[in-house]
């Protein structure tokens, strides 16, 4: 065991809450369910005076108004000496808890407060009485730190063609990896589904699930009037349930300062490695849609600094914002495709407030640790459309070695091969990865990015009838199209 200096980072106290509240008028606002996770993390914790002597705040964004809502969290709590810090969509959730740990392990703090939350069932109860959901407002309030991405998620090719909602890329990466396994339509549909069932189950079995509904395969897999196609073949329960009001509290301290206040030991969860991919780029342009270089590296780096293997692992939570997600990460992970990939049900089921899950799911994770302190648990991220990846593995007793960080985005560039996404061509293309978008009950349009002759990648679309037929019921990647001014067709 590594020994536990004075400014080893801790996780002394975690706090989830959700609202299944109808009345949107009695509901609580998003700030105000993050303030109660927060208060419950201090009460989990056993110390009260661990929220006033917080030196920093930091809150991922979400699509509530506030402007800087950990401002309004330090207010509340009597944080008043707190710095915050907001951040913004296309930052690894990771990130705030790797920045937590790193400025206490450096002495730059002792307590940091982290917080996420969403109050969209509140949104779409007042939506449904005609009114807007009150929040509190900020008039020109900033955060003392803003995170923001460096580049963006994706091109003008790729909504050109009516790409919009995550949805619709996930699908498409995910026939690339189906090709890649050698798994027909139908069996990926099952495997997804058989996935998406288990999950359901998982979910029932946690209290604090969005859902305790159990889902059958056959139910998930297939398009209904209560479980509709999005992007074949994906259906709704293949989706991150994004309308819940669920959020997270995690306060993580020094273990000079959880001594000083006699935080018993059996609170503490020890982080013990990180990591994380930052490289970004659009999805058309990736030579492999079938596989996440960022996944790879960042697992291979995560067991070799704690000195685990992640098949020993038996709490995991694979963030699961659509099946491609869970599948890219047995893949690359080279775990079995037959162990439970989560500890709360997943995004679907246990519920999935924008970026905040991962948040949610490391409350979860922490929990389980202090019970079983034997084990360790591995808790990943993604950020936007898989683009940035993350491992974080946790144990309830010091790791092998002290907890370290590592920012892989280099390595994953150096691993990652790109293509140049170009519009307007004319001529003959393979299909590299494929979905059909429907619009209610109905397709819509086929999207397929395809590759060209020279190395460099399109995306195009099709609204013949017979070609999304043809999509959904027999395998078209690597099948040649003509593509012209962003339409395809058969030769």
């Amino acid at each position: 065991m590594a020994e536990c200096g004075v400014t080893t980072p801790v996780l002394v106290g975690v706090g989830a809450v959700q609202q299944h509240i109808e009345d949107y008028e009695c509901a609580l606002e998003p700030v105000a369910l993050m303030e109660q996770a927060l208060r419950n993390a201090a009460v989990d914790a056993g110390s009260m005076q661990l929220l006033s002597l917080a030196d920093e705040i930091l809150v991922p964004k979400s699509l509530w108004s506030y402007t800087d809502p950990g401002r309004l969290l330090a207010a509340s709590l009597g944080a008043h000496s707190a710095t915050t810090l907001l951040a913004e969509f296309g930052i690894l959730q990771q990130s705030l808890l790797t920045r937590a740990c790193q400025r206490i392990k450096d002495g730059d703090a002792d307590v940091i407060l982290v917080a996420g939350g969403e109050a969209r069932f509140r949104a779409l109860c007042a939506g449904k009485a005609g009114v807007e959901a009150f929040e509190t407002p900020q008039n020109g309030a900033e955060p003392d730190i803003t995170l923001q991405p460096q580049d963006e998620m994706w091109s003008s090719v790729e909504s050109d063609s009516g790409l919009g909602m995550p949805v619709g890329y996930y699908a498409i990466l995910d026939s690339a990896l189906r090709y890649k396994q050698g798994l027909t339509v139908d069996q990926h549909r099952d495997q997804i589904a058989s996935m998406y069932a288990r999950l359901s189950e998982l979910a029932a079995d946690n209290p604090d699930a969005w859902s305790g509904q159990v889902v059958s395969a056959s139910h998930i897999r297939e398009h209904s009037a209560a479980n509709r196609m999005l992007a074949f073949p994906y259906t709704k329960l293949h989706n991150s349930q994004w309308n819940v009001d669920q959020a997270a509290g995690l306060i993580l301290c020094s273990a000079g300062v959880a001594e000083t206040l006699g935080i018993e030991r059996s609170k503490w969860v020890f982080p013990q490695a990180f990591t994380e991919s930052n490289d970004m780029s659009v999805v058309a342009s990736r030579k492999d849609l079938g596989a996440s270089p960022g996944f790879r590296v960042a697992g291979q780096v995560a067991m070799t600094l704690a000195g685990v293997d992640f098949n020993d692992i038996r709490f995991c939570e694979l963030y699961s914002c659509f099946p491609y997600a869970v599948r890219v990460q047995l893949e690359e992970f080279g775990l079995n495709l037959n162990r439970d990939v989560s500890v709360t049900g997943g995004m679907t089921f246990g519920g999935g407030p924008l970026n905040n899950f991962a948040l949610q799911a490391t409350v979860k994770m922490a929990q389980l640790l202090r019970k079983n302190p034997a084990e360790t648990g591995l808790v990943t991220t993604v950020s936007g459309l898989l683009t940035k990846q993350a491992c974080a593995l946790w144990s309830a007793n010091p790791g092998v070695r002290e907890w370290s960080c590592a920012d892989v985005t280099d390595q994953v560039r150096e691993q990652s091969d790109v293509c140049e996404v170009v519009s307007n061509y004319t001529g003959k293309g393979s299909v590299a990865g494929y979905t059909v978008l429907h619009q209610g009950s109905d397709p819509w349009r086929a999207v397929a990015v395809f590759d060209l002759p020279d190395g460099q990648r399109t995306v195009a679309y099709s609204e013949d009838p017979a070609m999304m037929e043809a999509m959904m019921t027999q395998e078209c990647c690597g099948m040649s199209y003509d593509v012209s001014a962003g339409r395809f067709q058969s030769h």
